[in-house]
């Protein structure tokens, strides 16, 4: 499997570059994203060491995202250990052992991610899988080190939690973390929360958008206001899920495998937000500067390699087939001359043969004519005028000099009046012979004035169509169109035909082969004496069958697709005339040019495509997706989502929900965005665009981004375990006993029993 380099990106396309762009290297063109296996990480004990001097005021921090599970202690600065919550477990046959992997020890192999197991419910950030969120404690605990008593973890637990958890998952956790742990107390708090602490923000808006959903939550005097708050169920999960759609359905025979991790990091890496996406999307695949916009993944390939010839061998070949050329003019001349010289030989003996019989008997004149296989005297001499005709024909072809029809007045046929009781012989073969050539020039005749008749009905056929056009526009313009739509459908018709033929399981196959059965299964008729008696090909239409049986149909015949390709060219010329919404572009040529196709920029950029080269077969045109997965947050309807976007939810928190206007101004003063789906360019640009305008013009507005949308959530939590509140917003493990599994204490940055 070999991927091909990235070359340096092209220029912007001219206009007229069309002929270049076909001789242009390859695109600049991007690997496609590996299984994101980062290899073995040690366990780090010397953490749980360092808490073993003040086991009180520290814990171990468990940011339980969706999308990846930071671990560490309060102490630490950053997460010691991110890892997606997924496990894999199989027995190896080889070994006969149980394996079982964690995180991104999942991607080792293809063995490995077959069997990967996710610990949320899909699209969501409810654990449904609490063997493999079992999994992933164990796995957490097993690297920070923790040795407890009895194998027990015995420091303090803070972990996240999403706006508004359900209680059978708390209780879950509380049963698996006091049970099956020992952990000495557990408390609970809300990610955007956590962050938005750590960014010093005590009055704001935030706008929180992580891998399930996204969220508006006000916060007034550091407490957030749970009740007022929002939630749109699209996130990063579910963009990625977009992006596979829309990708399986604009390449639906891409021949490798696209997977979620790809589609996943292709939306980090090349998509952004669009601050003004309706017009950037109506210019997104004009040709000029798309060679920038559109983003080319290269899968894996194996290119079948032909041999190329230099030029070198490009010009002796060339120079070998004009020679190839030039020697058989030279013989087709040289052989046109020895024809016509024996042309001329036989009518200079045939000349003379006639003129030695003017003195000869009758009886002799018979016996030449007998010896040289002619009938009679009439015989000699039409094979004479037929020699010098073709000789005539051949010197005329030789000069260059059109040859122009027999004038009928020269030929005459005299002995069509004598009765035939006056003719001997020769002279009633030679009056059936004249009425043969008189049947013949009549037929010519005949024929001349049907062309002449057929050419003065089109003629007459053109010139009430004019008079029709100039009094009734409107209707002859619709059936122009009509029938343009009528010969496009024709032709599709007969080139879904043409595939079908290929498809053994196809109608046009189907019928076909029944055909065939047909005449294999009806047997010769039998005479009543014995004998068969096959009568087929008596009519014209038995042979009929061999076309059928050929070709599949008569839809499919040459002359009739031709024949439609001409008439749509003339329609088409109508309507390019007469028509002042058909435009060049509308034709079915410029259609199926590939510098003219919109469809063509869409799926294989300002490039040409070649379907013989692997290559370009693996290769995906990111262009409009780019900007469509992003907006979905903002316009979910255009994903088929019947929800509000975030600008619609936050307006009406703050123009419904928020009734205090010193509140409302509070709250526009920090307009707070943290979760990794905020991590698009221009995002908040997008956010601070579209809030003012429903903002009054005097509104003061200020959005921020915060300093790391993906961790700042465990870092807060982090700040939070190593201050003061911690004991009193724990629910230890006396009150698990005594309280139940469903018991939660209320803090400011944690979920509240009733929302």
């Amino acid at each position: 499997m070999t991927i091909t380099s990235r070359q340096t990106v092209l220029p912007a396309r001219a206009s007229n570059s069309a002929d270049k762009n076909a001789n242009k290297p390859p695109p600049k063109t991007f690997p496609v994203p590996e299984p994101p296996f980062k290899g073995y990480h040690p366990p780090q004990p010397e953490g749980y060491q360092q808490s073993k001097a003040s086991p009180s005021s520290s814990a171990i921090v468990i940011d339980n995202g969706a999308h990846t599970v930071k671990a560490g202690w309060s102490f630490d600065k950053n997460p010691r250990f991110i890892f997606p919550p997924v496990m894999s477990r199989y027995r190896d046959r080889k070994l006969n052992k149980a394996c079982q992997f964690v995180g991104y020890d999942a991607y080792v192999d293809a063995t490995t991610r077959g069997q990967m197991r996710y610990a949320f419910d899909p699209g969501t950030s409810v654990v449904g899988n609490w063997d493999v969120m079992e999994g992933v404690l164990d796995y957490v605990f097993l690297k920070l080190g923790v040795d407890g008593e009895n194998g027990g973890v015995d420091r303090p637990i803070v972990m996240t939690e999403p706006i508004a958890n359900l209680t059978y998952p708390r209780r879950m956790m509380n049963e698996i973390l006091f049970e099956c742990y020992s952990v000495p107390s557990v408390a609970y708090g809300i990610d955007c929360l956590f962050s938005y602490r750590y960014n010093r923000g005590k009055d704001g808006l935030i706008i929180s958008s992580s891998h399930t959903s996204t969220r508006v939550v006000p916060v007034l005097n550091s407490k957030a206001l749970l009740y007022n708050s929002s939630r749109l169920n699209w996130g990063g999960a579910q963009s990625t899920d977009y992006m596979l759609k829309l990708m399986k359905l604009k390449y639906p025979t891409f021949p490798a495998r696209m997977t979620e991790h790809q589609m996943e990091e292709l939306i980090h890496q090349h998509c952004y937000v669009s601050t003004d996406y309706d017009n950037e999307l109506s210019h997104y695949l004009d040709w000029t500067g798309l060679e920038d916009r559109d983003h080319v993944i290269q899968y894996p390939y194996t290119e079948h390699h032909v041999p190329e010839k230099s030029e070198e061998e490009l010009a002796r070949i060339a120079e070998r087939k004009k020679e190839s050329g030039r020697r058989l003019q030279e013989q087709a001349a040289k052989m046109r001359l020895e024809k016509l010289m024996k042309k001329e030989q036989e009518l200079e003996y045939y000349k003379d043969l006639q003129r030695g019989l003017a003195q000869e008997s009758k009886r002799e004149v018979k016996r030449i004519l007998d010896a040289e296989d002619l009938k009679d005297e009439a015989h000699l001499e039409r094979t004479i005028r037929d020699l010098e005709r073709s000789i005539k024909r051949s010197r005329n072809r030789d000069l260059g000099i059109e040859e122009n029809d027999e004038n009928p007045e020269e030929m005459s046929f005299p002995l069509l009046d004598v009765p035939d009781e006056e003719l001997d012989e020769a002279g009633l073969k030679e009056k059936r012979h004249q009425r043969l050539m008189k049947s013949n020039l009549e037929a010519r005749q005949r024929a001349k004035a049907e062309k002449e008749r057929e050419k003065a009905r089109k003629e007459e056929e053109e010139r009430l169509d004019n008079e029709r056009r100039e009094n009734d526009f409107e209707n002859w313009i619709a059936e122009r169109r009509a029938a343009r739509q009528a010969l496009l459908q024709k032709i599709k018709e007969r080139e879904r035909l043409k595939a079908d033929l290929g498809n053994r399981k196809s109608l046009a196959s189907q019928m076909r082969m029944k055909t065939l059965a047909n005449l294999a299964s009806d047997g010769p008729k039998k005479r009543r004496r014995g004998g068969d008696d096959d009568t087929f090909g008596a009519n014209d239409e038995d042979w009929g069958v061999y076309r059928t049986v050929a070709t599949g149909g008569d839809q499919s015949d040459e002359e009739e697709e031709e024949d439609l390709t001409n008439a749509l060219k003339a329609v088409e010329a109508q309507l390019l005339k007469y028509d002042p919404e058909f435009t060049e572009n509308h034709t079915l040529e410029a259609q199926s040019d590939w510098t003219k196709s919109l469809v063509h920029a869409f799926l294989r950029g300002p490039w040409p495509f070649n379907p013989e080269s692997q290559r370009e077969a693996h290769q995906l045109h990111l262009n409009v997706e780019r900007i469509r997965v992003p907006e979905v947050v903002f316009q979910p309807s255009i994903a088929g989502v019947d929800q509000a976007g975030i600008i619609e939810i936050a307006a009406d928190i703050l123009n419904q929900r928020i009734s205090a206007e010193g509140d409302r101004a509070r709250l526009l003063r920090d307009v707070f965005l943290t979760g990794g789906n905020t991590l698009f360019q221009s995002f908040d640009d997008r956010v601070r665009n579209e809030l003012r305008c429903i903002l009054p013009i005097d509104a003061e507005l200020v959005v921020r981004r915060a300093a790391d949308p993906v961790l700042d959530a465990w870092k807060g939590a982090a700040q939070w375990a190593s201050g003061p509140d911690l004991a009193a917003s724990s629910i230890s493990r006396q009150d698990f006993l005594e309280k139940g599994s469903e018991y939660l204490k209320e803090h400011d940055l944690g979920n509240v029993t009733s929302v």
